[in-house]
C-alpha cells in the first residue's frame, strides 16, 4: 500500500504531492487527511505531511520510495479534516489535488505578524529624577524629553514616542542600554470588523420563529445533526433565527460559520451579529489584505472567534470545534465556484458538517430548486415562515406591460406608473430602489440598417458603452472609442440598445432633479469599503433613490424604502440557460421583498414585455409554491437538475481545428465507456454561451445521468484518458457538475 502525501503546504515550492510506502503496522490505521511524520530530502530529516489519498500501485521507482515513519499522534486535527475535505472535493469535482488544497487552504504562507511595541520605565522615582537632572545638565534634550514623558506615564506606545515626541530609535536604544527603559513587543491581530458598540436588544419572536428555534435547539441538544431548509418570506426574521441557533451552538462551546452571497451584504450582517456576539465575530472575504486574512484564520484556529461571516471562501475557516454552518440566501449562484474545482458551497458544507458532526441551515425566501427538491424527498428538514416578523403586509406589486407603454407613446425606460409612484415617494420623504441587472452606460451598439452588432475582436461578445465615449468588453477588458458609423455598411444609424445603470442614473436625475441619487454596481464598488460607504449613506437617508444592479436587492434591510422598481424584469428570462426562469423569479421576488420592511406599506413595479410568463406571474403574486410546481414539471420533462444530474465537460484551445478534433474523440470515448450498464446521455460538442474569449476557442460536451455517482465515475475515466493521450496537452479541459452557467 502507498500513500500520496502533501508536504509543507506553507511553501509554494513544495506545493506538490509525494508518494510514500505505508508500513504494515499502519495499514489499518492510516486514512486520508491524517498528519504523518515522513523522511524528506537527502538527509532524511523528519518532517510532517498530510495524506491525501491511498493507492495499491506505485507511480515511481519502487527502490526510491521511502516509508512513512509514523502517524503524528499529537497533530492538530483541523488541518487533517480540511485536507480530507480537499481530497473529497477533488474526487467529486475533478481537477488536481493541488487546486483543491489551494481552495481549502487559501493562505499558503505565513504573513508577518503585526507587532505593537511599548516602552516601559525601569527606574524608581528617585533614580528617574537623578537621571533626568544628568540629561538636562549635559543638554541631552531628546533623552530628557523621553524620560520626562515616562515619569508621567511609565508605559508609552512606541509610535507615540517616535512620532509625537520626535525621539529617534538610537536615542531609545541608548536608554535601553543604560537600563532606563525596556522595549516590549506584543503580537496584535488585525481585526477587519469596525468596532461597534455591543448592545443587547430584547427580541420578541413570532410563533413561527419560536417553532424553528425550539425545533433546532431540541435536535442539537439531543445530539441530532441535520441539514435544515428555512423557507421564510422576505422580512420574516431569518437572521434573528440564525442568531438564536448560533447562540445554542456557542453555548455548547462550539463555533459557527455564516455564509453570505456577496461582500456587499457583509456590512449589515456583521453589525447585526456584532451587537449580539461582540468581538467574538469576525469576517473573511477577498477585500481583506493577506495579513488580515491570515490573522482571522489564526484567531479562528486558536478558538478566539466564535462566528465567522463571509462569502464562499469562509466555508474553510479552520475552527477547532465546528458546530453549525449557516448559508444565507442559499439560492444565490455566487455559492458555485467558477474556478477549478467547481464546487458548490451547499454540497461542500453538508459534507464538512457530516465529517465534523455539525448541523447545516440553508435559508432563503426563494429556495433553489435543488434545496427544495431534497427537502421534499426528506433529505433536508423543512421549516417555513410565511409571515413577516412584525406582521407587516407584503408589498403591493404592479406588473406593467411595456409593450402598451410603447403604444401609448412612452419611450422612456421608466413607465408612467413608476414615474408617478417615484414622485409620490419623493414628496413623502420616503426612499426608492431601482434595479437593472446590467452595469455600464448602455447595452450593446447595433446598426439599425444592416443589424451589425459591434463585438470584441478577442471575445465573441458585444461591447458595452461606458461614459467617456468608450466601448468596453466585460470579459477581457478590451476598450475602443465609440463608433459613429457602422463598420459593416457605413450607416450613421448606429446606436445604443437598452440601458445600463449609468444611463438610468442620468435619466432619473434629469426627470427628478430634486432627488439625491446613488448608484451601486461593479464600477462604483471596486475600492475597499466602497460597499459599506454606499449602503451606509443610503441607510442614513443621505440619498432618496438607490440605482443599481442585482446586488442592491439581495438581503438588505432599509426601513424607509417603500418603492422598488424592476426596470427590465425579463432581461434574464430568455438567456440560453435552463435556470433562466428560476433566476428571474428569485430576483424579482427578492426585489419585491426590499419594499415595506418598516412601518410603512411598500409597493413594487415590475416592468416587463412578457407579463404572462409563469415566472413573472408567480413573482408578482410572491407565490413560491406555484412557481416550484411549474418549474419542477419542466425540469422533469427535460431531464434537468435537480431531477437528473448534468456534467459539462469544458474544453478550451487556441487552435479551433485541434479543439474540434479533440472534442470528437472525447465524445466517442464517453459513448464507448458508458456501455450498456451505465445510464447516461451525451449532448454536443456545442458552443457555450460565449465560444471565444481572449482568442481562446471554447466547446462543451454535456453528459446527463439520473445518478450523480455515474457522472463522477465517467469523470474519473475521462481524466485518465486525457492524461495518457498527448493530443490533449495543448488544451485545457475542466469538469463542471450541475453547472450554474451553461
Amino acid at each position: 500500500m502507498f500513500a500520496d502525501v502533501i508536504v509543507d503546504i506553507q511553501h509554494e515550492k513544495l506545493d506538490k504531492i509525494f508518494q510514500y510506502r505505508i508500513p504494515e503496522r499502519l495499514k489499518d490505521e492510516l486514512h486520508p487527511g491524517m498528519e504523518v511524520i515522513i523522511p524528506f530530502g537527502k538527509g532524511n530529516r523528519q518532517i510532517k505531511g498530510y495524506v491525501t489519498s491511498l493507492s495499491e500501485t506505485c507511480n515511481y521507482d519502487l527502490s526510491k520510495v521511502k516509508e512513512i515513519t509514523d502517524i503524528s499522534r499529537n497533530s492538530v486535527a483541523i488541518e487533517a479534516r480540511l485536507i480530507a475535505l480537499a481530497a473529497w472535493m477533488k474526487e467529486q469535482y475533478g481537477g488536481t489535488m493541488i487546486q483543491a488544497l489551494k481552495t481549502v487552504l487559501p493562505i499558503k504562507q505565513k504573513e508577518n505578524a503585526k507587532v505593537k511595541k511599548h516602552l516601559r520605565l525601569l527606574l524608581t522615582e528617585e533614580e528617574s529624577q537623578e537621571k533626568l537632572a544628568f540629561y538636562q545638565k549635559k543638554n541631552q534634550k531628546a533623552r530628557a524629553r523621553l524620560l520626562e514623558a515616562l515619569k508621567e506615564a511609565p508605559i508609552l506606545d512606541y509610535e507615540l514616542v517616535t512620532k509625537k515626541l520626535n525621539v529617534t530609535l538610537p536615542v531609545i536604544r541608548v536608554l535601553e542600554e543604560q537600563g532606563v527603559l525596556k522595549i516590549e513587543s506584543e503580537q496584535v491581530y488585525r481585526n477587519p470588523v469596525k468596532q461597534a458598540k455591543k448592545s443587547q436588544q430584547e427580541i420578541i419572536y413570532t410563533e413561527e420563529q419560536q417553532h424553528v428555534i425550539q425545533g433546532f435547539r431540541q435536535d442539537y441538544l439531543c445530539g441530532t445533526r441535520r441539514t435544515y431548509l428555512l423557507h421564510g418570506v422576505t422580512g420574516s426574521g431569518k437572521t434573528e433565527v440564525y442568531m438564536e441557533m448560533i447562540r445554542t451552538v456557542v453555548d455548547q462551546g462550539k463555533q459557527a460559520i455564516v455564509l453570505i452571497p456577496e461582500i456587499a451584504l457583509t456590512y449589515q450582517t456583521v453589525m447585526r451579529f456584532y451587537r449580539c456576539f461582540g468581538d467574538r465575530v469576525s469576517i473573511m472575504n477577498s477585500r481583506l489584505s493577506a495579513g488580515e486574512r491570515y490573522d482571522q484564520m489564526m484567531r479562528a484556529k486558536r478558538g478566539e472567534v466564535d462566528v465567522m461571516i463571509g462569502p464562499r471562501s469562509a466555508l474553510f475557516t479552520p475552527f477547532p470545534d465546528l458546530g453549525l454552518i449557516v448559508i444565507d440566501e442559499e439560492h444565490e449562484p455566487t455559492y458555485k465556484s467558477e474556478q477549478v474545482p467547481r464546487y458548490h458551497a451547499r454540497e461542500v458544507a453538508v459534507h464538512r458538517a457530516e465529517v465534523e458532526d455539525a448541523s447545516v441551515v440553508l435559508g432563503s425566501a426563494t429556495p433553489s430548486m435543488e434545496a427544495m427538491y431534497r427537502a421534499r424527498l426528506g433529505e433536508y428538514q423543512l421549516y417555513e415562515m410565511k409571515n413577516r416578523s412584525h406582521m407587516q403586509q407584503m408589498a403591493t406589486v404592479h406588473t406593467v406591460d411595456m409593450r402598451k407603454e410603447l403604444k401609448n407613446g412612452n419611450r422612456s425606460i421608466l413607465s408612467e406608473k413608476l414615474q408617478e409612484l417615484i414622485e409620490d415617494r419623493l414628496n413623502a420623504k420616503e426612499q426608492i430602489m431601482l434595479f437593472l441587472n446590467r452595469r455600464g452606460y448602455s447595452g450593446f451598439i447595433s446598426c439599425r440598417e444592416c443589424g451589425h452588432v459591434v463585438k470584441c475582436p478577442h471575445c465573441n461578445v458585444s461591447l458595452s458603452v461606458h461614459k467617456g465615449g468608450k466601448m468596453v468588453c466585460h470579459y477581457c477588458g478590451y476598450e475602443q472609442p465609440k463608433v459613429t458609423e457602422c463598420p459593416e455598411c457605413g450607416s450613421r444609424y448606429i446606436g445604443e440598445f437598452r440601458a445600463g445603470t449609468q444611463q438610468i442614473e442620468d435619466m432619473v436625475k434629469a426627470r427628478f432633479p430634486q432627488a439625491r441619487v446613488l448608484r451601486m454596481d461593479m464600477d462604483t464598488t471596486k475600492k475597499k469599503d466602497s460597499h459599506e460607504q454606499i449602503l451606509s449613506a443610503f441607510a442614513n437617508e443621505e440619498a432618496d433613490i438607490l440605482v443599481g444592479t442585482q446586488m442592491i436587492v439581495k438581503g438588505h434591510d432599509f426601513p424607509k424604502v417603500t418603492l422598488v422598481g424592476a426596470l427590465a424584469a425579463d432581461m434574464s428570462l430568455y438567456t440560453d440557460d435552463y435556470r433562466s426562469g428560476e433566476r428571474t423569479f428569485q430576483l424579482l421576488t427578492q426585489a419585491a421583498g426590499r419594499a415595506g420592511r418598516g412601518d410603512r406599506p411598500g409597493e413594487v413595479v415590475i416592468q416587463t414585455y412578457d407579463p404572462e410568463h409563469y415566472a413573472i406571474e408567480a413573482s408578482a403574486a410572491q407565490d413560491y409554491e406555484a412557481f416550484y410546481e411549474k418549474e419542477i414539471r419542466y425540469r422533469s420533462l427535460m431531464g434537468y437538475p435537480p431531477v437528473e444530474n448534468l456534467m459539462a465537460v469544458l474544453a478550451a484551445c487556441e487552435d479551433e481545428v485541434l479543439l474540434e478534433k479533440a472534442c470528437k474523440y472525447l465524445k466517442e470515448y464517453i459513448l464507448r465507456i458508458k456501455g450498456q450498464d451505465i445510464e447516461a446521455s451525451v449532448i454536443g460538442p456545442a458552443s457555450p454561451g460565449v465560444d471565444k474569449i481572449k482568442d481562446i476557442y471554447r466547446r462543451v460536451i454535456y453528459v446527463k445521468a439520473p445518478e450523480y455517482r455515474t457522472l463522477v465515475v465517467l469523470k474519473d475515466r475521462m481524466e485518465q484518458y486525457i492524461e495518457i493521450n498527448s493530443g490533449f496537452q495543448k488544451m485545457r479541459i475542466q469538469f463542471d457538475f450541475n453547472p450554474m452557467n451553461l
